[in-house]
């Protein structure tokens, strides 16, 4: 009976509390400067947009038309339209995802992810904590990093 009692709690506490691990962490001195209420936030993002950026969610792998986007321009939050990323950082990291070896200068902030029974960094707009992805040690150079972003938390803006 008790290891039943550990499994399910270990699974209800897996479901409920990410939303509670998603602590914002800004990595410059600015602050969020954007709060808006669910319903705010619903009611000017689309239903996959809102399952990303404000439920922590992923799109599925390839269903992103930034992934294949090749022009000069910024990548910005699709939450804020806050400037995160140059095209000059893009790379084919062949994950399905749109992927960058840097962002743009006080743009992003991360957090530890301890969902799905795994750690990594997430990254999350520094204006408004929308969820773009995550971040991992194998990119290329010079920074050696893969930020690996939901597309649909993006928007992009040809230059």
């Amino acid at each position: 009976m008790k290891r039943r009692y550990f499994f399910l709690s270990s699974l209800v506490t897996a479901v409920y509390l990410p939303e509670k691990i998603f602590q914002v962490k800004a990595e410059t001195e600015n602050t969020l400067t954007i709060e808006k209420t669910e319903e705010q936030w619903r009611q000017i993002l689309t239903p996959e947009q809102f399952n990303v950026l404000r439920k922590h969610g992923t799109e599925r792998a390839g269903s992103s038309p930034l992934e294949k986007e090749h022009r000069l321009g910024i990548f910005s939050c699709a939450g804020c339209n806050l400037a995160l990323f140059s095209s000059t950082t893009k790379f084919d990291s062949g994950t399905g995802w749109p992927s960058f070896y840097a962002p743009l200068k006080g743009s992003i902030g991360t957090s530890m992810d301890n969902s799905f029974f795994m750690t990594r960094v997430e990254v999350h707009c520094r204006r408004c904590s929308g969820h773009l992805g995550h971040v991992f040690e194998d990119g290329p150079p010079p920074t050696g990093k893969r930020y690996c972003m939901n597309g649909v938390a993006l928007k992009f803006t040809p230059t």
